[in-house]
């Protein structure tokens, strides 16, 4: 082994807990106004402006960012609640979340000043959307072999090449995006590789929709044809911004939104098998929920180190991978249990629905947030095996 891989024993602390009822009541409040049903999982990837700009006036968007820019210096335990209880209630926070989740902390380390105090503010209130160009055709997660082109003009940059699985791409108001300004080296293929910050307003930029079998959109192509970026909206160090870049996944793969987007169906199947399941039903349930914990204290604890000043790339990673594949699992095991309940006893159909969308978004868990092998590739590198 290379490096020792430890998920330190974080426990979610009183603060943490009083947040968690605020934020509890805040999101009764909105069903109860109709802008959401907790019950339709394909709300939770919907967008909606004005809930993300009553997040932002909660104080919820850039919790842990410094108060100069608009955040609120909170900890990434407290922005932890945040997202578990938005996801497990299917609340629309897919505007904001991916600026909130890890564009920001980007910005906040490597963007200029006079960007960090026009933008952060924006994305604290709500205002903006975000997305991260990173994989490419013919290349997909292996952001080392990225080939879209960022070619120094006087004044900036011109750009050429496609991103894909890009999402919210067709929504946002900005990219983080990774793009080659260098051949990689005999020595190292990391280098070359710049991050910049697009303005997805720019001429030269069109973006394709990628949809869902359930007909929703969300992954994009995104095509740049001789798109204008300045120089002052470079991120970082030119030719050395795959560090910048590896740090930040430990943000994207590590959140309890990488477990929990067919979570809706566990919580059904707990209906459906009602308060006293038979041992074959409950030593099931159990094993789920039993995992599910396991997950859980994972992600905190990736949280806990993020908090402490770590970068746990490789912890993240495993919590994305073992996320996936439980989450992908999950309907065809709640399938299993809830066939040993009487039909004639209790109404499937609200599982039957919820069962159909979660097999039919199963397919992307394993290309948002990184693909299962580039994943375990990271995995094996970590513990010196590659």
């Amino acid at each position: 082994m290379t490096a020792a891989l430890q998920f330190d024993p974080v426990r979610l602390p009183p603060e943490c807990q009083r947040l968690r009822a605020e934020v509890r009541v805040f999101l009764a409040e909105e069903v109860a106004a109709g802008i959401f049903d907790p019950h339709q999982p394909g709300h939770g990837e919907s967008y909606n402006r004005g809930f993300s700009r009553r997040v932002g006036a909660k104080g919820w968007i850039g919790m842990t960012w410094p108060k100069r820019y608009g955040g609120h210096e909170r900890s990434q335990l407290e922005r932890y609640v945040v997202t578990e209880e938005f996801r497990v209630a299917n609340a629309p926070a897919s505007l904001h979340f991916v600026a909130d989740r890890q564009s920001g902390p980007v910005l906040l380390r490597y963007a200029p000043e006079h960007i960090k105090t026009d933008v952060l503010p924006r994305i604290c209130r709500g205002e903006l959307c975000f997305s991260i160009g990173m994989s490419e055709p013919d290349s997909g997660s292996d952001l080392f072999a990225a080939k879209t082109r960022a070619t120094k003009v006087d004044g900036g940059w011109r750009i050429n090449g496609s991103k894909i699985w890009t999402t919210n791409a067709h929504v946002a108001d900005y990219m983080l995006a990774l793009f080659r300004t260098a051949p990689p080296t005999k020595d190292n293929r990391r280098h070359g590789l710049t991050q910049f910050l697009v303005d997805m307003n720019t001429p030269g930029i069109a973006v394709n929709p990628i949809r869902q079998m359930t007909g929703q959109l969300g992954f994009n192509e995104v095509v740049f044809a001789d798109a204008f970026v300045p120089d002052d909206h470079v991120l970082g160090e030119i030719d050395g911004a795959w560090k910048q870049a590896t740090s930040e996944l430990a943000y994207e793969r590590s959140g309890p939104e990488r477990f929990l987007e067919t979570f809706y169906v566990l919580l059904e199947l707990i209906h459906v098998l009602g308060p006293e399941p038979d041992l074959r039903a409950a030593e099931g349930l159990g094993r789920l929920v039993a995992q599910l914990h396991t997950l859980r204290r994972m992600s905190v604890s990736v949280a806990g180190m993020l908090q402490a000043g770590k970068e746990p790339v490789v912890e993240g990673s495993i919590v994305k991978d073992l996320g996936t594949v439980w989450e992908q699992k999950l309907p065809g095991r709640v399938r299993e249990l809830a066939a040993f309940v009487e039909a004639e006893a209790i109404n499937h159909a609200a599982l039957e629905e919820q069962l159909a969308f979660a097999t039919m978004i199963a397919p992307k868990l394993t290309v948002q947030g990184g693909t299962t092998e580039i994943l375990r590739g990271i995995i094996a590198r970590g513990l010196g095996l590659r």
